[in-house]
């Protein structure tokens, strides 16, 4: 239950900060990325304030033993860029910048009723769905091939 309460605090703040900062418009994202017209750095600010709230919050839990609500912390160890890393960024990139929208504030717009919103979240979702789909058949496809290999017969 603890955790669940963090994560919604969490969620809650989360969601109040991008509307209060207008995030959730995609007029202000695009007005971020147009370099030669109307530029708009309030997203900048927005960035640059997150990130040096996520480095004070770095540093606290680097001082201690165990998250608030878990026994251990879970840091990803993998490292590496690779092909998928690459890609999935650069469609990740394509997508906030013709949609107007990153994930966050898309599900935060939902409460809006919006057409474009919802078209959006729908097609989010069928992506993340279509990647799941690709990644447990390319998990199987090893299986599968050695079944069927020539060299599996001798």
């Amino acid at each position: 239950m603890k955790s669940l309460a963090i994560s919604f605090l969490s969620g809650l703040v989360f969601a109040l900060g991008l509307g209060i900062s207008g995030m959730t418009r995609p007029v202000k994202v695009i007005g971020f990325l147009d370099f030669f017209g109307r530029w708009d750095a309030s997203l900048a600010l927005v960035m640059i304030t997150a990130v040096a709230v996520y480095f004070a919050a770095w540093r606290i839990s680097a001082r201690m033993s165990a998250p608030l609500d878990a026994r251990e912390f879970r840091i990803p160890s993998r490292g590496q860029i690779d092909l998928q890393l690459v890609s999935g960024a650069a469609m990740f990139g394509a997508g906030w910048g013709l949609g107007g929208f990153c994930p966050g504030p898309a599900i935060t717009s939902l409460a809006s009723g919006a057409p474009a919103v919802l078209v959006f979240v729908a097609a989010m979702a069928a992506g993340m769905r279509l990647h799941q789909l690709l990644v447990a058949r390319r998990a199987q496809a090893p299986a599968r091939a050695s079944v069927l290999s020539p060299a599996a017969d001798s």
